[in-house]
């Protein structure tokens, strides 16, 4: 239960309030920010913040890579997206220039995505 609302300071107490105006998808956006801001401030304090984990996000029977990157940048969400441009976007040339099957793009993209998460969870690789 939380406590009164006269008891929350000013800066909780307003984004309590936005909180609470967002749809479920924005609010679980917004702790997934908040996450990803308490591990970087964590690492720059030398504390030990949770990491983020992956978003549980299913792959649908049928996708478009199109579609995939979207739901595998949903679910790394914690990952910059600068850092898998490159990977990201020669397997979708290989797929619309190339005629790729769209289906072994995806799974490439899965183990892309899975690679570069490996890397930010344990930085000492």
């Amino acid at each position: 239960m939380l406590p009164p609302k006269a008891h929350l300071p000013p800066a909780q107490q307003r984004l309590l309030k936005l909180f609470r105006a967002l749809s479920p998808a924005a609010q679980e956006s917004l702790v997934s920010y908040a996450e990803f801001l308490a591990e970087r401030d964590g690492a720059a304090t030398g504390s030990s913040a949770p990491q983020a984990r992956p978003a549980e996000i299913e792959r649908p029977e049928t996708e478009s890579v199109i579609a995939a990157i979207r739901r595998l940048s949903a679910t790394f969400h914690m990952l910059d997206r600068d850092d898998l441009l490159h990977e990201t976007s020669a397997l979708m040339t290989a797929h619309v220039m190339q005629g790729k099957p769209a289906v072994e793009v995806i799974d490439e993209l899965e183990v892309v995505f899975r690679r570069h998460y490996e890397r930010v969870k344990s930085p000492s690789d």
